[in-house]
């Protein structure tokens, strides 16, 4: 960056450019940002003048970010991170649930039941109608990443592993079934001749978040895709070529249309808990605590909030 101190200008700049790594390029940042492709364009170019620094590059081969680009990003990142709890701070000082939540949920949840995500965020609303909500979804893996590392204030999902630090509430247990597609050689056959060994002869869909232990029962080397999100799992079954799993709920309108089966539903099918995922030091924000507490409150739940500010 220029010798001169940062004003109000780079400010916009590095958001701009924050922006763009995290939606994957130019183009694809437009809408995030609400900016057009050049005005973008035009707010990167001067930003790496400013800095003296090639951040990142475009072409053929995709966006990619250089390595004095993915430095930059990380160290931006942080100071957007301070000045926005800076400027939440300050506004706590006029109306104490005002300013931006950041939750993350994992994808294909709405049709469950059992989720009572929707009814919490109007309870929220209702109570702290000057926060703002920013609701992203992601993979679990990266809902427990950036809640670890307070690009979120909070997750709900079913994840993988343990995030050390964090705190984790039990929220409600989804069900999820091996499906295939009306196409596929399986369709038609009994369930008391579906075994292991038989799906080992097909194409199966592992997870990216989940490395292959979602298929460990079927000790298969004949992984034929993997994906990070249910739509893309989904996608794959109903092409008729792939074997995977789906949430029950989430499948349930394909199988009433005949477009799905569920194999051996009882011999394959497992359960998922799903928790809410946040870090304790974040409650002492009265609006993160205000949240954290109303998407707990629908299955039960209490939050202790230690020493709030």
């Amino acid at each position: 960056m220029a010798k001169a101190p940062l004003d109000v200008a780079d400010f916009r700049l590095l958001r701009v450019f924050v922006g763009v790594v995290e939606a994957g390029g130019f183009a694809a940042a437009e809408v995030s940002l609400n900016l057009s492709l050049s005005t973008i364009s035009s707010h990167m170019k001067h930003l790496e003048t400013r800095m003296g620094l090639r951040l990142c590059t475009r072409g053929r081969g995709g966006f990619a970010l250089t390595e004095a680009g993915a430095a930059v990003y990380s160290e931006a990142r942080a100071l957007l991170s301070a000045s926005e709890g800076f400027s939440a701070r300050v506004a706590g000082l006029r109306d104490r649930l005002a300013g931006p939540v950041r939750l993350g949920v994992l994808d294909a949840t709405l049709s469950d039941p059992q989720s009572r995500l929707s009814g919490a965020l109007a309870d929220f609303a209702a109570r702290a109608p000057q926060a703002e909500i920013r609701l992203v979804s992601r993979p679990p893996d990266e809902l427990l990443r950036d809640v670890a590392g307070n690009a979120l204030d909070a997750a709900i999902g079913s994840f993988p592993r343990v995030a050390l630090g964090l705190e984790y509430v039990d929220l409600y247990r989804e069900r999820h079934s091996f499906f295939c597609g009306r196409d596929h050689p399986l369709f038609s056959e009994p369930d008391d001749r579906i075994d292991h060994e038989e799906l080992r002869r097909h194409r199966l869909i592992a997870r990216s978040y989940w490395g292959t232990r979602d298929l460990k029962d079927f000790a298969s080397h004949r992984i034929g895709a993997t994906v990070s999100d249910m739509e893309s799992a989904a996608t794959l079954i109903l092409s008729g070529a792939f074997l995977g799993y789906l949430p029950d709920h989430y499948a349930a309108g394909w199988e009433r249309q005949g477009r799905v089966r569920a194999l051996a539903r009882a011999r394959l099918g497992y359960v998922a808990p799903f928790q809410l995922a946040y870090r304790q030091d974040r409650l002492q924000v009265p609006r993160i605590a205000a949240l954290v507490r109303a998407l707990a409150a629908p299955h039960g739940a209490r939050i202790d909030v230690q020493n709030p500010a």
